[in-house]
Parts: structure tokens; sequence; C-alpha cells
């Protein structure tokens, strides 16, 4: 992700243009690239957006933003014009009194300390380290979406782990879409999804945070579209991923799995199922040498525990040079994977775009 002044751009052929900050005056997005006459709407944008904004339930922070989408430019009567989209959200629930004392106290696990090295200061809400700049990823993500849809392409994310609760086994395309979002966790199953919640409640009760594993699918992909070594569709999705605050880790299909497994096992192998190539497995995530294969698409992103926790904890007072104790308080997310279901999805489905583009031709 490449800073542009105090916008940040990422992409080639369905470039993002990500700008504000979290307790600024707004979030939002500038997008070059898309199709003329795709069909979006507002309420299609919004959709996304109310996915992953704060309040939903007790396991979310408690900040109130209604996250209402403003389209600025770029669609006109329900379809893109092909020319720079604009969209924004507006901040309201701001309190920067909560953050004031972190340019001299830094917070265990923020970017406090190093953005102080380099800014000079710590900006309310974490400015644009915020985990709310994602309202951007979002409303290009539901934007992308729609371009990929009349591609016969979908992107699909769920809570594959939330703490020590897992959920096992392979749920099916549909038991995504229908079960994801019946519970405040985003499992598509129902008894692990009430595991995953006792996980969080557990969490709250200790003031502490808990970690996640987001699992990604990419459906209707067809083979040999990507392209080879650093515009790998597995480079792409990883770099844009890891603009995602708290990411810690990817991995594709097998993942760190396939440094325990035999080669023999590893292999996919090919196979006819009506007519058509496929493969028995897809420990490769549906990708090999960075071109797509023709089966889904599959990766997890690892988030660590929300770093802002409300037990005492020990840092430094930079201005006295000396040990400190700070003790957080404001509205924090007990765990911050619940929200970054939708955020995966919508990040994963704006870089299938920029991958799918590619061989657009103009004209």
């Amino acid at each position: 992700m490449e800073k542009m002044g105090n916008a940040f751009s990422f992409g080639k052929n369905f470039k993002l243009e990500v700008f504000g900050s979290s307790h600024g005056p707004h979030v939002g997005v500038e997008i070059e690239g898309c199709p003329a006459g795709v069909e979006v709407s507002e309420a299609q944008i919004q959709a996304q957006l109310d996915r992953r904004k704060p309040g939903q339930s007790a396991l979310t922070s408690q900040r109130k933003e209604e996250d209402t989408v403003v389209i600025e430019s770029g669609i006109e009567n329900g379809k893109t014009t092909g020319g720079k989209m604009r969209m924004l959200v507006k901040n309201k629930d701001t309190r920067p009194g909560h953050y004031a004392k972190f340019s001299r106290m830094p917070r265990p696990g923020h970017a406090d300390y190093p953005a102080i090295v380099k800014y000079g200061q710590v900006k309310s809400g974490g400015g644009f380290f915020s985990g709310r700049m994602t309202a951007a990823f979002v409303m290009a993500g539901a934007v992308a979406k729609k371009v990929l849809e009349k591609k016969g392409v979908r992107t699909l994310a769920f809570m594959r782990a939330l703490g020590n609760v897992r959920l096992q086994g392979e749920p099916s395309e549909e038991e995504i879409v229908k079960g994801t979002y019946a519970n405040a966790v985003r499992c598509p199953d129902a008894k692990t999804a009430a595991q995953m919640e006792e996980e969080v409640k557990n969490a709250i009760r200790e003031q502490d945070s808990v970690g996640g594993i987001v699992e990604c699918k990419v459906v209707g992909l067809p083979a040999g579209i990507g392209e080879p070594m650093f515009a790998s569709i597995e480079s792409i999705i990883a770099q844009a991923v890891f603009a995602i605050p708290a990411a810690k880790g990817v991995e594709f299909g097998a993942g760190f799995e396939a440094a325990r497994m035999k080669g023999s096992a590893h292999n996919d192998e090919f196979v006819i199922v009506d007519g058509k190539i496929a493969t028995k497995t897809n420990n490769a995530g549906g990708i090999l040498g960075g071109l797509s294969t023709g089966m889904p698409i599959v990766f997890r992103v690892a988030f660590k525990p929300t770093s802002s926790v409300f037990r005492e904890q020990n840092t430094v007072d930079l201005e006295k040079m000396e040990s400190a104790k700070l003790k957080i308080e404001g509205r924090h997310d007990p765990c911050i994977c619940i929200r970054a279901v939708p955020v995966v999805e919508n990040v994963a489905a704006f870089c299938i775009a920029d991958i799918v583009l590619a061989g657009r031709k103009e004209g």
C-alpha cells in the first residue's frame, strides 16, 4: 500500500485510494478503473458496511457509528459511470480525550511508539492506523463484488477459529451464506458459534481480549487467471490483507500444515469432473505458480487479540523517561476478529477484481 499525501493507494487496474482517519471528519475511498455499467446500489454498499460497523452486539465495541455511505461520484442511476468513484462515511461518535495521554505513554501492542518516532504524535483513535479505516476497504469491496458477480465469481468469509475454539470440517457455500451472519461471531455452524461466543465473554470477564482466524474462499474463478512472481494471486492478497490492522499471518490452502506433509500427500491430483479439469484435494488453495487453478481459492488470516485491554499494563513515560503504569479507557472490541470477517471478504473482492481486470480491453 503506497502513501499518497494524506491517502494510501493499492491496485493497478481496480485502484483504491483510501483517505481519512479514525477521529477525523470521515473515512473514505476513491476508486479508479471500475468499468462503466456495473449495477451497484447504495443499499448494496450499505449492506456490506452494516456487517462491520461497531455496536452490533455486546461482543463488539460500543462506539456508535451509523456508517451511512455517502456516494459523491462514480455511480448514477444505480450504475457505475466508468469515472472516478468517491465514497465516504462520516465519523460522529468520537472521544479524543481518551487518547490524549498516549503521545506521552504509548499503549502496548499499538503503533503509538513507532508513530511518535516517525510523526511526532499519536492521533486520536489511532488516526490512519485504526481499524476504523477498514470501512473504506468494505466500500471498495462492495463495488468489486458487483464487478465479480458479472463474471460469476464470489468471495465468502467466515470465522474459522476464535481463541481455543476451531470450526471443524468444511462448511458448504450454502452453509457459509446462510449461517455466517446468523450469530454474533460470524461462524456458519451454530454449535461452534456458541462456544466461540463463550470464549469472548470469558475474555470480557477477565478484562482481556482474544484473537482468531478468518477463512475466505473465492469461488467461480476460472483457471489461468493471474501473473507469476510479484504479481501472483498470493502476493496481491497478502499485501492487502496485511493492511488490515491486527492481521498477523496469512496462509493459502494447507498453509503451514504443508511443512509437515509429504509431497505425495500435499500434491493435488488432477481429475475430470463433469467434463472439466479439477483436483481431488485443494491443498494448493486454488493457486499454482501464482495463477488460479479453477478450484476455489482458499486462504486464512490470523488476527491477534485486540491490543486495547482494560487491565493495567506496563509502559514508559517518554517525557520523564521512566517506567509507568497505564490503564486504557474507551470502547474497544474484545475480539477484533469478529468485525474482520466482512473486511477480509471485501478485501479479497477488490484484490480479485484488480487481477481479473488486468486483461480488460479499453474502448
